[in-house]
């Protein structure tokens, strides 16, 4: 994995991520190892973002290594004009990685083939999420104790949501059910449902979560995502579609988990934050685990 970009979850192998989540374990039990002394990290955030962006330079910072870079491209020479390819290739002269982070699709893999160093995709507009995948994928392992055979349900917007699409591609090797709550208009992209047809998994659709809570281990939340509809009133027929209320917790089993990307907004009521089944947070704290884990199988240092 030394010097291997993550543009996609598909870039990495089931192996590979197997790799990275167990790597992840060692720096959950001790994350001070300053074993990047020396390197020097950019976070190139084009998109706002607070929980990746802040994971990833704890990350970096608790390896030991240097943080540059911006998260305002207010602050950066974009604002005089300058192509996002020729400041990708102009921060590769002064660093060992980039993380970056983009508002438009395909911004990231154009990235990884101008630049002289690896380059980890923060997200790429509705695209792909894919260290925000992994880091879901341990917080599913730590709290079912398994990544197989498991039911789960992704809810909210499975069209544009692309914390989403990983997660439904990666665990798709790993013989999931996947149960889709969305409202008609938010359904998950035909690709995606192609991919895990072709590996002959099942998938069931609802628009409604009362139908699928009761069946699943893990209940992935996501919001709709106003900055992603063209008009606004499209936005506003489906922003209160899916929304998790304490109640609907009745009858769920004993070891299911609600998991959320975050930021929230009103889909899970905070009565939800005291039950047992709220992971959310530690799935956040999660981030530096695993991005720490990626950080030095990429830099070579593990």
């Amino acid at each position: 994995m030394k010097n291997k970009s993550l543009i996609s979850i598909t870039d990495y192998s089931k192996e590979e991520y197997l790799r990275i989540l167990s790597l992840a374990e060692e720096f959950e039990k001790e994350p001070n190892q300053r074993i990047a002394e020396g390197k020097v990290v950019a976070s190139l955030f084009f998109e706002p973002s607070t929980r990746t962006r802040l994971s990833f330079e704890s990350a970096i910072n608790r390896l030991g290594a240097k943080v540059v870079g911006f998260a305002d491209t207010n602050t950066s020479s974009g604002t005089k004009g300058e192509s996002m390819v020729d400041t990708i290739k102009t921060v590769s002269c002064y660093v060992d990685l980039i993380v970056m982070r983009h508002s438009l699709e395909g911004a990231a893999r154009l990235a990884s083939e101008v630049a002289s160093v690896p380059i980890i995709n923060g997200g790429d507009g509705s695209n792909q999420h894919p260290t925000q995948c992994l880091l879901d994928l341990y917080s599913i392992k730590k709290t079912q104790g398994t990544l197989d055979n498991l039911d789960i349900a992704l809810v909210g917007d499975l069209k544009y949501g692309r914390t989403i699409h990983s997660l439904a591609i990666a665990m798709s090797n790993f013989n999931t059910t996947f149960h889709l709550v969305s409202p008609e208009s938010l359904k998950l992209p035909s690709s995606v449902k192609m991919y895990i047809k072709e590996r002959n998994l099942k998938y069931y659709q609802y628009t409604e979560i009362q139908d699928a809570v009761d069946k699943v281990d893990i209940l992935y939340m996501s919001r709709v995502q106003r900055e992603r509809f063209l008009d606004i009133q499209d936005y506003e027929k489906v922003k209160n579609s899916c929304i998790l209320d304490k109640s609907l917790l009745a009858n769920v089993k004993s070891s299911m988990k609600v998991l959320h990307p975050l930021p929230r907004v009103n889909e899970i009521n905070i009565n939800v934050d005291s039950t047992p089944y709220a992971y959310y947070f530690q799935q956040a704290k999660n981030g530096v685990f695993v991005r720490q884990a990626l950080i030095a199988l990429i830099l070579g240092l593990k």
